[in-house]
C-alpha cells in the first residue's frame, strides 16, 4: 500500500500546530532507511496532520526496506532528503566526496544496544566482556564492535555471527546481543516471556547521532528556506507523535508495514521515551533536532581511534550543519502537551 493511499483511510486528529503563514505548496521526496515503523513516527506524523502541508511541502515519503536501498537517490536528486543511520555513514560519504551533508539530529541517542539476560552477573556495561559469546552482524563487526574493543576491551574471540534471529542468544543465558533498543527487547518479552538487560552504546561513549536528516550541499546552498521549512516541520512532528495524539498516525504506520501491531508500536514509543532516544541531552536545551560540532568531532575522533579512520581522512566540516537547528523550533508544542 502506498502512503497516499493509506492517508485516504484514515480521519486525521486535531493536534498542536504552530500559527504560520501559508506558503505555496513545494513537492518534497523524503527516502527512509526502512520498513515504516514507530522510529520514523514524526516523520508520517508531520504529514498526517498537515504540519508540512501548512509549510507550504507536499512531502511523499519513500520507503526503505531490505531490497530496497534510497540512499543513493539523494546525490543523484531523486530524493530531496533521506534518513540516515548514525554518522559512521555520513563519514564514508564525505571521505568519497559525495556532496551530502547532515541538518537534523532526529535521535539523540544511536538506538544501538547491547542485549543480556537478567540474573547472569552482567550489571555494568564493562561486565559484559565477561561473556563468551557476543552476537554481532557482520555490519556490526566493523563498525561499533571495532570501538567496543579499542574503548572497552572486549575481544573477537567471543564473537560469533548474528544473523537477525533471536534464538541463540535465547537459547545461551551467558551469551549477549546486539540490537535495536527500540524494538527488539519487545520481541524478545512475546516470544521469551522475560525484558532483556539493555545497556545501550550510546550512555556509554559511543557519542554518535542518529536518524538523521541529511541532504545535498547543493541544497543547502541554494535553497536555505525549504531545507529550513523541512527541518521545522519535522521537529514539530516529531513533537506532537512524542506527546500529542498519535492515532493517526499509528494507523497509517499499520497500513504501510502491516508487520506492526498496537502493542509493538506503543513498546517502541515508550521505548524511545524511558532510553531517551529522540528528547534527551542537547535537545532539551534547543529542541529535537539539535546537534553540535563539538559531538561530532568527539565521535570522529572515536572513530580514528578504533580504527575505522584515518586521522585527516575526513572533512568534519562537511559532515553537518547546524543552521537549521539548535533554534528550540517544537519545544513551546510539547510545553502545550504537557511533555517532560
Amino acid at each position: 500500500m502506498t502512503l497516499q493511499s493509506a492517508l485516504k483511510s484514515i480521519a486525521v486528529s486535531a493536534v498542536f500546530l504552530p500559527a504560520i503563514t501559508a506558503f505555496a505548496q513545494e513537492k518534497v521526496t523524503f527516502g527512509t532507511n526502512w520498513f515504516a515503523q514507530p522510529g520514523h513516527g514524526g516523520f508520517y506524523q508531520a504529514v498526517v496532520d498537515g504540519t508540512y502541508k501548512r509549510y507550504g511541502l507536499d512531502v511523499e515519503i519513500v520507503q526503505g526496506g531490505p531490497q530496497v536501498n534510497n540512499r543513493p537517490l539523494l546525490p543523484t536528486g531523486k530524493l530531496d532528503f533521506l534518513m540516515t543511520g548514525n554518522l559512521l555513514l555520513t563519514f564514508d560519504n564525505v571521505k568519497n566526496k559525495v556532496p551530502t551533508t547532515v541538518v537534523a539530529a532526529i535521535f539523540q541517542k544511536d538506538p544501538q544496544a547491547i542485549f543480556a539476560h537478567p540474573d547472569q552477573g552482567y550489571k555494568t556495561f564493562a561486565d559484559l566482556t565477561k561473556a563468551p559469546t557476543a552476537f554481532i552482524s557482520k555490519d556490526g563487526q566493523f563498525s561499533f564492535w571495532q570501538w567496543m574493543k579499542a574503548e572497552h576491551g572486549f575481544k573477537d574471540e567471543n564473537l560469533k555471527p548474528y544473523v537477525f534471529n533471536v534464538g541463540p542468544f535465547l537459547a545461551d543465558k551467558k551469551s549477549v546481543q546486539q540490537g535495536y533498543s527500540i524494538s527488539e527487547p519487545i520481541s524478545i518479552k512475546a516470544q521469551a516471556g522475560f525484558d532483556p538487560m539493555v545497556f545501550l552504546l550510546a550512555d556509554n561513549g559511543f557519542s554518535t547521532y542518529s536518524t538523521t536528516i541529511e541532504t545535498r550541499t547543493e541544497l543547502v546552498r541554494t535553497k536555505p528556506e525549504l531545507v529550513q521549512k523541512f527541518v521545522d516541520a519535522s521537529l514539530i512532528g516529531w513533537n506532537n507523535y512524542l506527546y500529542g495524539d498519535n492515532k493517526a498516525t499509528n494507523e497509517l504506520l499499520k497500513k504501510t508495514n502491516p508487520n506492526l501491531t498496537d502493542a509493538s508500536i506503543a513498546g517502541s514509543i515508550d521505548l524511545m521515551k524511558k532510553l531517551g532516544i529522540v528528547d534527551s541531552g542537547e535537545a532539551l536545551q534547543n529542541g529535537i533536532g539539535a546537534m553540535s560540532q563539538a559531538r561530532i568531532k568527539d565521535f570522529h575522533d572515536k572513530m580514528v581511534k578504533a580504527g575505522l579512520y584515518k586521522a585527516g581522512e575526513v572533512d568534519l566540516s562537511q559532515v553537518a550543519t547546524t543552521q537549521f537547528v539548535n533554534k528550540k523550533v517544537g519545544m513551546d508544542v510539547k510545553q502545550r502537551l504537557g511533555g517532560k
